[in-house]
Order: structure tokens, then C-alpha cells, then sequence
């Protein structure tokens, strides 16, 4: 037996729609702007999720540095267990944000299976298995004392016919909105934990598998984990998840889970949208500023990425513009010549931050905060 989906209140269904308003100006935005910030902006938003999902798991690296583990980076001050963890949920999250637009796809056991190897399989014992069902009991332990147990999963024997009825429930179509679906699919899947380890960011990538599937954002604009992984979130998604049962108790009812996902979907948009306003803005005056010094018009990348992330490395620039390692090597020696950029660091590890003569109306403009609103004002 699953949860079943509950009714929602006429607040719900209004939050939901300014979701909705909110995730289709986006799209229409993001087709409109060039491939070159729209890709840099992809890439950062992709990072801070597998940044933000990893955290709450207890491995902290920074969206910075997820971003040059991605693009390949060798010398990123991390630890062992965090680059392999960084690597192994971004090498799923890839594929996750793949299977988008399949023609003919279809949930199943190995699927599943699959990507819990993808993320776990470093990690593979014979006492915690990766790609398969667990075998024995587990628990989620209590942050303040992890001798008490703060959830207790379903008896590892029910675990096979409790996943093939969550697959049938994914493949079947009800009436639900898929954003509604997405969240029911995270809870069904973390409540039912039938692997030993990686239930969280397992169950946090089928809401987002779940969310780009229905093709109205791209994956990258999509998730919530982001959202989820900020310090406060995190706290309150422990406590929804524990106001549904010590235990599994799949009859309770779960509308405060549903408005706590509405309130993440909401502000996650929010802030998607003040980065993709920011980022496009920030572009636009580096590139009067590019033109204006009678530059190369590529140098806008470099210059963006510091700006709105914070430094840039050469194999990224590279990457970006499609130049020759010396092409890259030049325009950035040449960037910090003119007062642009500061080199930090030495050979390999080095990378390019703000240098006096920075153009500051672009870092005033990427670094301005911004306020989200609560979707339920009553609140």
C-alpha cells in the first residue's frame, strides 16, 4: 500500500498556479537569450543541486567546486569521499536529465536499480549492496542522538512487492498534477528506503527525473534540491518526513508534506528566475563594456562566469568558447594584464577572480541579493 495523494486546498491550488505562471515565463525567457549564458547558467544550477543534495547527506563541497569536478578538474581541494560522491551523483543527475524527453520511456525495478548503482556503486558491500533491494532492516537515526531510531523502514521482505507497486503507480496516469506526482513519488520512494544507503538523494532524483519529464523546463531549471539543501529547508524536510510516521504508515494523511513541496516548487522558481534575470542582465553590460574596449567578444564568458559564480578556470574557458589551450591561456594572461582578473593559485589549481578594474556595475548587479516571498502569505 502507498500514500494517497491528497485533495488540494483552494490556497494549494492557488499556489500551484503561480507555479505554473512562473515555470512557463521561464521558459519562454530562456529560449529567447543566447546559448552562451543560458549553458553557463544550466551548468551552475546543475551543481548547486548535486552541491545542495550531497549536503544534506553530510558531504559539503562547495557549488564552486562541484562545477570544476564537473568540467574535469583534478586539483580541487576536496576530500577522497567528497569528489567521489560529488562524481558519482552528478554522473546520475546526467543521466536523469537525459532521459527528459525519451520517446518511449518507462519506469521499472532496474532502473531504479541502475541509478542507485550509478550513485552508490563506489560504495558496493556485501553489507550494503548497491543496484539492489536491501536484505536487512534500516533506519534513520536521530540527529541529536543516533540511538534513536527517528524512522524505521518497512521489513526488507516487503521492500520487492512495495517497489513493484510504486512502479506501477509511476507508470499508471491519474489525475494529479505532475508537479504533485513528483513530490507523492520522493515520499513513496524515501518512506519505502529499499536500499541501505542513498535513499534521500535517490528519492530527491526521481522528483526531479519525475519533474523534467513533463517538458515544460529543462531538468536544470526543474529541480528543488537546491531549495532542499539550504540549512533551514533541510531541518523542515526532516520534519515533514517524520510528521508522516515513525514507521511506515502509508494511510496517514500527508497534505502538510504536499504544501511544504508547493512552498519549495515556489521559491525554487523565484529563485531560478532572479538568476536567469541577473545572469542575462550581467551579460548585457559586460558586453557594452567588451565592446566599448574594442575586445574580443568571447572574453564575455570569462568575465560573466566571475562575476555571477565567482572565479573562472582555464579548462572551463576553453571549454566555453571552443579555443586551444593557448588561445585560453592568452585572453586570460591578458585579462589579468589589463587589471580585469587576479590569478589565485599556481599552475593547475589556478583560477581567475575580480581584479580592480573589474567593470563594478556588473558585480553590483551579481551581487545584489534578492528576497523570496512565501507562496502562503498567511503563513
Amino acid at each position: 500500500m502507498l500514500f494517497s495523494t491528497p485533495v488540494l486546498t483552494a490556497a494549494d491550488q492557488e499556489v500551484l498556479a503561480g507555479i505554473e505562471q512562473m515555470r512557463e515565463r521561464l521558459r519562454h525567457q530562456v529560449q529567447a537569450h543566447p546559448a552562451k549564458w543560458t549553458s553557463g547558467l544550466r551548468k551552475f544550477l546543475t551543481a548547486d543541486a548535486v552541491a545542495a543534495s550531497n549536503s544534506i547527506e553530510g558531504f559539503r563541497v562547495s557549488t564552486q567546486d562541484v562545477q570544476d569536478l564537473m568540467d574535469g578538474e583534478r586539483d580541487v581541494d576536496v576530500s577522497d569521499e567528497n569528489r567521489a560522491e560529488t562524481l558519482a551523483y552528478q554522473a546520475m543527475m546526467t543521466y536523469v536529465q537525459s532521459l527528459h524527453d525519451v520517446a518511449d520511456f518507462e519506469y521499472s525495478k532496474g532502473l531504479l536499480n541502475a541509478l542507485h548503482w550509478m550513485l552508490q556503486g563506489h560504495r558496493h558491500t556485501r553489507q550494503k549492496v548497491a543496484g539492489q533491494w536491501r536484505k536487512g532492516p534500516v533506519y534513520v537515526t536521530d540527529a541529536d542522538d543516533p540511538a534513536v531510531a527517528a524512522y524505521t523502514a518497512p521489513d526488507a521482505d516487503e521492500v520487492p512487492g512495495l517497489m513493484a507497486e510504486l512502479v506501477d503507480w509511476l507508470n499508471a496516469a491519474d489525475d494529479s498534477h505532475p508537479l504533485i506526482r513528483a513530490a507523492m513519488a520522493h515520499l513513496h520512494l524515501v518512506s519505502i528506503h529499499p536500499w541501505p544507503d542513498g535513499n534521500g538523494r535517490m528519492s530527491r532524483s526521481l522528483q526531479t527525473l519525475m519533474i523534467a519529464r513533463e517538458g515544460v523546463l529543462a531538468p536544470e531549471f526543474s529541480s528543488i534540491e537546491a531549495w532542499l539543501g539550504r540549512s533551514r529547508h533541510t531541518r523542515d524536510y526532516y520534519q515533514q518526513l517524520e510528521r508522516t510516521g515513525a514507521t511506515y504508515q502509508p494511510d496517514r494523511d500527508v497534505s502538510g508534506w504536499i504544501r511544504f513541496n508547493l512552498t519549495a516548487y515556489h521559491q525554487q522558481a523565484q529563485t531560478v528566475q532572479h538568476r536567469v534575470d541577473r545572469s542575462a542582465a550581467v551579460w548585457e553590460l559586460l558586453a557594452r563594456f567588451v565592446d566599448q574596449a574594442g575586445m574580443d567578444e568571447r572574453v564575455i564568458t570569462a568575465l560573466h562566469d566571475v562575476a555571477v559564480v565567482g572565479r573562472i578556470r582555464r579548462a572551463r574557458y576553453e571549454q566555453s568558447e571552443g579555443l586551444t589551450l593557448q588561445q585560453a591561456q592568452r585572453d586570460l594572461r591578458d585579462l589579468a594584464a589589463a587589471g580585469l582578473l587576479v590569478p589565485v593559485g599556481r599552475t593547475r589549481a589556478r583560477f581567475y577572480t575580480e581584479g580592480t578594474q573589474f567593470p563594478e556595475a556588473a558585480l553590483e548587479r551579481a551581487r545584489t541579493p534578492f528576497t523570496l516571498a512565501s507562496p502562503y502569505p498567511n503563513d
